[in-house]
């Protein structure tokens, strides 16, 4: 794994990956290279405008099949059923679905279907979106799903007495449940995999940081300009590039010796930048009890659940 880079992506010739925010940032890069190495991309994005030049972004890279744009907004539920139905029009199997979208840090918002807008666009629309598109991956024969999160989830806990913070609200604090819900749901994940005899295999992986427009949205929200002028020097001093970003979650969605449950983030120190590494998480990020706990509540408010039936049984 030392120094691995993009540019070491196996071949992903007659591989279908779909990857959620791939407008602008990690998810760009990341389609970016997947295309590159072969793979029918799709891009899953809220913004038509900014979709389309993605997509001829992603097409001009491309080794393999065109990319084409889905229309996806994580914020709604019934988008979320839409772009799934798509998908199944369209493809047979997918064999990996990369989680990558998100909001970070931002005032209080509440999406289409009233969850806070962190919690419910990084964490329930995700839930969402692979429950809905279990039977795609189940018709692969080594379908993955790639959940990104963040060092953010170190200071993250679950508000379980008010998840949706509809008393008193704390944007960090928000953004650190979501991402530590992030990793208890990959963990739940994939133990609901191995107990149903599947192929599907659960990892996560985390960018450092990296330079993309997420540091950027909350002040452009709120229009205070000495925040926004300092996480711009923040990504122009310290972070590495959207694209060294992309590296670890690249690495979890493409390399043969990937096993589930695994997170990836840089190598470099406090796992800020540098190559893709196997890295650790908190204890609160693997407890089961918490794990199983979200998972209800996820069914119980995006009224998904996941029909493991739907699949072939691991060979």
């Amino acid at each position: 794994m030392a120094k691995w880079t993009s540019a070491d992506i196996p071949d992903q010739s007659g591989r279908t990956i779909f990857i959620t925010g791939a407008n602008s940032g990690l998810g760009l890069r990341s389609a970016e290279a997947l295309a590159r190495a072969g793979a029918q991309v799709v891009l899953g994005c809220r913004n038509a405008t900014k979709a389309a030049t993605a997509v001829a972004q992603v097409g001009a890279a491309a080794a393999g099949p065109a990319p084409y744009c889905i229309p996806l907004d994580l914020a709604d539920l019934s988008s979320i059923e839409a772009c799934a139905k798509e998908l199944a029009a369209r493809v047979d199997r997918l064999d990996v679905l990369m989680n990558n979208a998100g909001v970070m840090a931002i005032p209080l918002q509440r999406t289409a279907d009233g969850f806070e807008m962190q919690f419910g666009t990084n964490h329930l629309g995700h839930f969402a979106l692979t429950g809905r598109l279990l039977p795609l991956l189940l018709a692969a024969d080594a379908p993955r799903v790639v959940v990104t999160s963040s060092q953010a989830h170190r200071s993250g806990r679950m508000h379980w007495d008010d998840p949706q913070w509809r008393n008193r609200y704390r944007k960090w604090g928000a953004y650190g449940q979501s991402k530590l819900a992030n990793l208890l749901f990959m963990f739940e994940l994939e133990r609901r995999a191995r107990a149903e005899d599947t192929a599907l295999l659960a990892v996560a992986a985390h960018p450092g940081y990296a330079a993309t427009h997420l540091q950027s949205v909350g002040s452009e929200i709120t229009g205070n300009r000495v925040v926004g002028a300092v996480m711009r020097a923040g990504n122009g001093l310290l972070a590495q590039s959207d694209e060294h970003g992309a590296w670890p979650q690249l690495y979890a969605a493409t390399m043969p010796d990937v096993t589930g449950a695994t997170y990836y983030g840089p190598g470099g120190p406090f796992e800020m930048r540098g190559h893709p590494k196997l890295v650790g998480t908190t204890a609160a990020a693997r407890n089961e009890d918490d794990a199983r706990r979200l998972w209800e509540l996820s069914e119980r408010e995006t009224g998904v659940t996941f029909d493991w039936r739907a699949g072939s049984p691991r060979a």
